[in-house]
Protein backbone atom coordinates (compact mmCIF):
# COMPACT_ATOMS: atom_id res chain seq x y z
CA UNK A 1 0.00 0.00 0.00
CA UNK A 2 2.92 2.54 1.05
CA UNK A 3 4.59 1.52 -2.21
CA UNK A 4 1.89 2.69 -4.45
CA UNK A 5 0.55 5.39 -2.47
CA UNK A 6 4.30 6.86 -2.76
CA UNK A 7 4.47 6.36 -6.91
CA UNK A 8 1.05 8.25 -7.38
CA UNK A 9 2.83 11.15 -4.80
CA UNK A 10 6.33 11.49 -6.90
CA UNK A 11 4.32 11.47 -9.93
CA UNK A 12 2.06 14.01 -8.60
CA UNK A 13 5.61 16.35 -7.16
CA UNK A 14 6.59 15.58 -10.79
CA UNK A 15 3.95 17.09 -12.64
CA UNK A 16 3.57 20.11 -10.22
CA UNK A 17 7.10 21.39 -10.11
CA UNK A 18 7.32 21.60 -13.65
CA UNK A 19 4.16 23.54 -13.96
CA UNK A 20 4.27 26.86 -15.28
CA UNK A 21 1.44 28.61 -13.16
CA UNK A 22 3.47 27.82 -9.65
CA UNK A 23 6.77 28.86 -10.98
CA UNK A 24 4.73 32.37 -12.02
CA UNK A 25 4.00 32.34 -8.11
CA UNK A 26 7.36 31.51 -7.25
CA UNK A 27 8.50 33.99 -8.70
CA UNK A 28 5.62 36.76 -7.55
CA UNK A 29 6.69 35.45 -3.34
CA UNK A 30 10.18 36.03 -4.01
CA UNK A 31 9.52 39.73 -5.27
CA UNK A 32 6.91 40.21 -2.70
CA UNK A 33 10.03 39.55 -0.15
CA UNK A 34 12.42 42.26 -2.42
CA UNK A 35 9.24 44.72 -2.31
CA UNK A 36 9.30 43.50 1.57
CA UNK A 37 13.24 44.77 1.34
CA UNK A 38 12.34 48.21 -0.44
CA UNK A 39 9.75 48.60 2.51
CA UNK A 40 11.92 47.80 5.57
CA UNK A 41 14.80 50.34 3.64
CA UNK A 42 12.01 53.04 4.44
CA UNK A 43 11.79 52.10 7.91
CA UNK A 44 13.21 54.63 10.57
CA UNK A 45 13.57 52.01 13.28
CA UNK A 46 13.09 47.94 13.32
CA UNK A 47 13.71 47.19 9.55
CA UNK A 48 14.47 43.88 10.65
CA UNK A 49 10.78 43.34 11.78
CA UNK A 50 9.60 45.23 9.01
CA UNK A 51 11.19 42.28 6.61
CA UNK A 52 10.30 39.39 8.65
CA UNK A 53 6.29 40.42 8.91
CA UNK A 54 5.89 41.13 5.52
CA UNK A 55 8.17 38.59 4.41
CA UNK A 56 6.42 35.88 6.29
CA UNK A 57 2.95 37.43 5.71
CA UNK A 58 3.89 36.76 1.97
CA UNK A 59 4.88 33.14 2.13
CA UNK A 60 1.64 32.16 4.06
CA UNK A 61 -0.44 34.12 1.45
CA UNK A 62 1.10 32.92 -1.54
CA UNK A 63 1.14 29.27 0.12
CA UNK A 64 -2.52 29.36 0.30
CA UNK A 65 -2.98 29.86 -3.25
CA UNK A 66 -0.56 26.88 -4.19
CA UNK A 67 -2.43 24.63 -1.84
CA UNK A 68 -5.81 25.76 -3.71
CA UNK A 69 -4.47 25.72 -7.11
CA UNK A 70 -2.75 22.48 -6.56
CA UNK A 71 -5.94 20.73 -4.95
CA UNK A 72 -8.53 22.44 -7.68
CA UNK A 73 -6.20 21.16 -10.79
CA UNK A 74 -4.12 17.90 -9.94
CA UNK A 75 -7.29 15.47 -9.99
CA UNK A 76 -9.39 17.20 -12.11
CA UNK A 77 -6.70 17.62 -14.94
CA UNK A 78 -6.36 13.13 -14.50
CA UNK A 79 -9.57 13.03 -15.67
CA UNK A 80 -10.01 15.39 -18.16
CA UNK A 81 -6.87 13.88 -20.16
CA UNK A 82 -8.62 10.12 -18.73
CA UNK A 83 -5.20 9.37 -17.89
CA UNK A 84 -6.87 7.95 -14.63
CA UNK A 85 -8.66 5.62 -16.07
CA UNK A 86 -5.40 2.80 -17.02
CA UNK A 87 -3.78 4.27 -13.57
CA UNK A 88 -7.60 2.90 -11.64
CA UNK A 89 -7.73 -0.48 -13.53
CA UNK A 90 -4.21 -1.60 -11.43
CA UNK A 91 -4.18 -3.00 -8.26
CA UNK A 92 -4.36 0.71 -6.75
CA UNK A 93 -7.61 1.56 -4.59
CA UNK A 94 -8.84 5.03 -5.13
CA UNK A 95 -8.71 6.36 -1.63
CA UNK A 96 -4.82 5.47 -1.91
CA UNK A 97 -4.99 7.31 -5.06
CA UNK A 98 -6.57 10.37 -3.43
CA UNK A 99 -3.84 9.70 -0.80
CA UNK A 100 -1.08 10.09 -3.05
CA UNK A 101 -2.26 13.13 -5.10
CA UNK A 102 -2.99 14.82 -1.78
CA UNK A 103 0.75 13.90 -0.59
CA UNK A 104 2.25 14.73 -3.79
CA UNK A 105 0.82 18.03 -3.62
CA UNK A 106 1.89 18.60 0.38
CA UNK A 107 5.98 17.76 -1.33
CA UNK A 108 4.98 20.81 -3.76
CA UNK A 109 4.13 22.92 -0.95
CA UNK A 110 7.39 22.45 1.19
CA UNK A 111 9.78 23.16 -1.63
CA UNK A 112 7.50 26.06 -1.89
CA UNK A 113 7.65 27.02 1.83
CA UNK A 114 11.19 25.86 2.38
CA UNK A 115 12.76 27.70 -0.09
CA UNK A 116 11.10 30.96 0.26
CA UNK A 117 11.60 30.95 4.12
CA UNK A 118 15.33 30.06 3.16
CA UNK A 119 15.56 33.09 0.63
CA UNK A 120 13.81 35.45 3.58
CA UNK A 121 16.02 34.08 6.37
CA UNK A 122 19.08 35.01 3.76
CA UNK A 123 17.66 38.26 3.26
CA UNK A 124 17.80 38.79 7.48
CA UNK A 125 21.15 37.41 7.62
CA UNK A 126 22.12 40.07 5.54
CA UNK A 127 20.12 42.64 7.27
CA UNK A 128 22.09 41.51 10.48
CA UNK A 129 25.34 42.19 9.35
CA UNK A 130 26.39 39.57 7.24
CA UNK A 131 28.76 40.35 4.08
CA UNK A 132 26.19 40.91 0.89
CA UNK A 133 28.97 38.53 -1.08
CA UNK A 134 28.52 35.24 1.31
CA UNK A 135 24.54 36.11 1.41
CA UNK A 136 24.89 35.71 -2.76
CA UNK A 137 27.29 32.87 -2.32
CA UNK A 138 25.02 30.77 -0.25
CA UNK A 139 21.71 31.87 -2.62
CA UNK A 140 22.81 32.57 -5.88
CA UNK A 141 25.80 29.28 -5.48
CA UNK A 142 23.24 26.26 -3.92
CA UNK A 143 21.00 27.53 -7.28
CA UNK A 144 23.83 27.59 -10.08
CA UNK A 145 24.90 24.11 -8.70
CA UNK A 146 21.55 22.78 -8.92
CA UNK A 147 20.88 23.85 -12.22
CA UNK A 148 24.40 22.65 -13.25
CA UNK A 149 23.11 18.57 -11.53
CA UNK A 150 19.56 19.37 -13.52
CA UNK A 151 21.49 19.50 -16.72
CA UNK A 152 24.18 16.96 -16.46
CA UNK A 153 21.26 14.56 -14.78
CA UNK A 154 18.08 15.22 -16.39
CA UNK A 155 16.36 12.35 -14.60
CA UNK A 156 17.16 13.80 -11.35
CA UNK A 157 15.64 17.43 -12.35
CA UNK A 158 12.35 17.20 -10.71
CA UNK A 159 13.71 15.90 -7.29
CA UNK A 160 16.61 18.47 -7.12
CA UNK A 161 14.25 21.14 -5.86
CA UNK A 162 13.39 18.64 -2.88
CA UNK A 163 17.30 18.60 -0.88
CA UNK A 164 17.72 22.21 -2.68
CA UNK A 165 14.22 23.87 -0.40
CA UNK A 166 16.04 21.94 2.91
CA UNK A 167 19.50 23.17 2.12
CA UNK A 168 18.75 27.12 1.63
CA UNK A 169 16.41 27.06 4.76
CA UNK A 170 18.90 25.35 6.81
CA UNK A 171 21.73 27.65 5.65
CA UNK A 172 19.63 30.50 6.04
CA UNK A 173 18.54 29.93 9.75
CA UNK A 174 22.43 29.39 10.35
CA UNK A 175 23.51 32.72 8.61
CA UNK A 176 20.36 34.55 10.24
CA UNK A 177 21.49 34.30 13.58
CA UNK A 178 22.39 37.77 14.13
CA UNK A 179 18.64 38.35 13.37
CA UNK A 180 17.90 37.35 17.19
CA UNK A 181 13.44 37.25 17.34
CA UNK A 182 13.03 37.88 13.53
CA UNK A 183 14.80 34.61 12.46
CA UNK A 184 12.23 32.87 15.41
CA UNK A 185 9.22 34.71 14.15
CA UNK A 186 9.62 33.84 10.44
CA UNK A 187 10.85 30.38 11.01
CA UNK A 188 7.65 29.42 13.68
CA UNK A 189 5.68 31.18 10.85
CA UNK A 190 7.12 29.29 8.40
CA UNK A 191 6.15 25.71 9.74
CA UNK A 192 2.62 27.13 10.97
CA UNK A 193 2.27 27.90 7.43
CA UNK A 194 3.02 24.44 6.11
CA UNK A 195 0.49 23.06 8.37
CA UNK A 196 -2.16 25.74 7.60
CA UNK A 197 -1.57 24.89 3.95
CA UNK A 198 -1.96 21.16 4.21
CA UNK A 199 -5.65 21.49 5.83
CA UNK A 200 -6.43 24.19 2.79
CA UNK A 201 -4.68 20.97 0.72
CA UNK A 202 -6.81 18.75 2.31
CA UNK A 203 -10.03 21.01 1.49
CA UNK A 204 -9.14 21.42 -1.89
CA UNK A 205 -8.87 17.46 -2.30
CA UNK A 206 -12.14 17.06 -0.67
CA UNK A 207 -14.06 19.36 -3.10
CA UNK A 208 -12.30 18.23 -5.91
CA UNK A 209 -13.34 14.57 -5.69
CA UNK A 210 -16.67 15.81 -6.69
CA UNK A 211 -16.50 18.96 -8.52
CA UNK A 212 -15.03 21.47 -11.45
CA UNK A 213 -11.73 23.31 -10.25
CA UNK A 214 -14.22 26.47 -10.40
CA UNK A 215 -16.57 25.33 -7.70
CA UNK A 216 -13.26 23.52 -5.53
CA UNK A 217 -11.56 27.02 -5.49
CA UNK A 218 -14.57 28.68 -4.63
CA UNK A 219 -15.66 25.90 -2.26
CA UNK A 220 -12.26 25.84 -0.70
CA UNK A 221 -11.06 29.55 -0.04
CA UNK A 222 -14.45 29.92 1.06
CA UNK A 223 -13.63 27.60 4.11
CA UNK A 224 -10.06 29.11 4.14
CA UNK A 225 -12.03 32.17 4.62
CA UNK A 226 -14.14 30.89 7.54
CA UNK A 227 -11.39 29.08 9.46
CA UNK A 228 -9.65 32.37 9.66
CA UNK A 229 -12.79 33.97 10.97
CA UNK A 230 -13.48 31.36 13.47
CA UNK A 231 -12.59 33.32 16.30
CA UNK A 232 -14.58 35.95 15.66
CA UNK A 233 -17.62 33.69 14.20
CA UNK A 234 -17.55 32.29 18.17
CA UNK A 235 -17.61 35.49 19.76
CA UNK A 236 -20.38 37.41 17.49
CA UNK A 237 -22.22 40.04 20.01
CA UNK A 238 -25.61 38.77 19.89
CA UNK A 239 -27.25 42.62 21.04
CA UNK A 240 -25.40 43.68 17.34
CA UNK A 241 -26.43 40.61 14.92
CA UNK A 242 -28.91 38.53 16.85
CA UNK A 243 -29.45 35.22 18.11
CA UNK A 244 -29.56 33.27 14.87
CA UNK A 245 -26.61 34.95 13.55
CA UNK A 246 -25.07 34.08 17.37
CA UNK A 247 -25.96 30.60 17.15
CA UNK A 248 -24.79 30.25 13.34
CA UNK A 249 -21.38 31.81 13.92
CA UNK A 250 -20.62 29.27 16.89
CA UNK A 251 -21.54 26.42 15.09
CA UNK A 252 -19.75 27.49 12.24
CA UNK A 253 -16.32 27.80 14.63
CA UNK A 254 -17.12 24.38 15.42
CA UNK A 255 -17.44 22.30 12.48
CA UNK A 256 -14.84 24.10 10.39
CA UNK A 257 -10.38 24.12 11.22
CA UNK A 258 -9.42 26.91 13.23
CA UNK A 259 -6.99 28.15 10.45
CA UNK A 260 -6.24 31.15 13.30
CA UNK A 261 -4.39 28.92 15.37
CA UNK A 262 -1.28 29.43 12.43
CA UNK A 263 -1.34 32.77 12.78
CA UNK A 264 -0.63 33.90 16.23
CA UNK A 265 0.37 36.60 17.57
CA UNK A 266 3.88 37.86 17.53
CA UNK A 267 4.86 37.70 21.49
CA UNK A 268 3.86 34.21 21.11
CA UNK A 269 6.22 33.38 18.41
CA UNK A 270 8.67 35.82 20.21
CA UNK A 271 8.80 33.68 23.58
CA UNK A 272 7.62 36.77 25.18
CA UNK A 273 4.08 35.43 26.23
CA UNK A 274 4.30 34.36 30.07
CA UNK A 275 3.56 30.48 30.27
CA UNK A 276 3.00 29.11 26.65
CA UNK A 277 6.10 27.22 24.90
CA UNK A 278 6.33 28.23 21.19
CA UNK A 279 7.55 24.51 21.01
CA UNK A 280 4.60 23.19 22.79
CA UNK A 281 1.93 25.77 20.67
CA UNK A 282 3.37 24.49 17.25
CA UNK A 283 3.16 20.54 18.59
CA UNK A 284 -0.40 20.99 19.20
CA UNK A 285 -0.73 23.21 16.14
CA UNK A 286 0.81 20.09 14.06
CA UNK A 287 -1.11 17.44 16.10
CA UNK A 288 -4.74 19.05 15.41
CA UNK A 289 -3.45 20.32 11.26
CA UNK A 290 -2.40 16.10 10.82
CA UNK A 291 -5.91 15.18 12.45
CA UNK A 292 -8.15 17.80 10.08
CA UNK A 293 -6.25 16.82 7.16
CA UNK A 294 -6.40 12.54 7.99
CA UNK A 295 -10.46 13.23 8.98
CA UNK A 296 -10.77 14.94 5.85
CA UNK A 297 -9.08 12.72 3.24
CA UNK A 298 -11.11 10.01 4.85
CA UNK A 299 -14.51 11.90 3.42
CA UNK A 300 -12.62 12.51 0.52
CA UNK A 301 -11.80 9.00 -0.29
CA UNK A 302 -15.55 7.99 0.60
CA UNK A 303 -16.76 10.47 -1.99
CA UNK A 304 -14.34 9.50 -4.53
CA UNK A 305 -14.38 5.64 -4.72
CA UNK A 306 -18.40 6.28 -5.00
CA UNK A 307 -18.19 8.97 -7.85
CA UNK A 308 -19.18 7.56 -11.11
CA UNK A 309 -16.59 8.82 -13.81
CA UNK A 310 -19.14 8.21 -17.07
Amino acid sequence: MLARVAVVAFNTYREAVRARILHGLFALALGTLGYALVVGAFAVRNTMRAVSDLGAASISLYGIAVAIMLGATTLYRELELKTIFPILTRPLRRGEYLVGKYLGSLMTLWVFIAANTGVLLLALAHLAGRPLWQVLAVGLGSLAAVLLLAWRKARWRTLLPLPWSVALLVAGWFLADGAGDERRVVFGLAVLTFFEVAIVAALATLFASFSSPFLTTTYTFGMFLIGRSADTLARLPSRVFGETAKDVGSVLSKVVPNLMLYVPSRPLLTGEQPGVSLGAYIGSAGGQAVAWSIALLAVAALVFRRRDFL
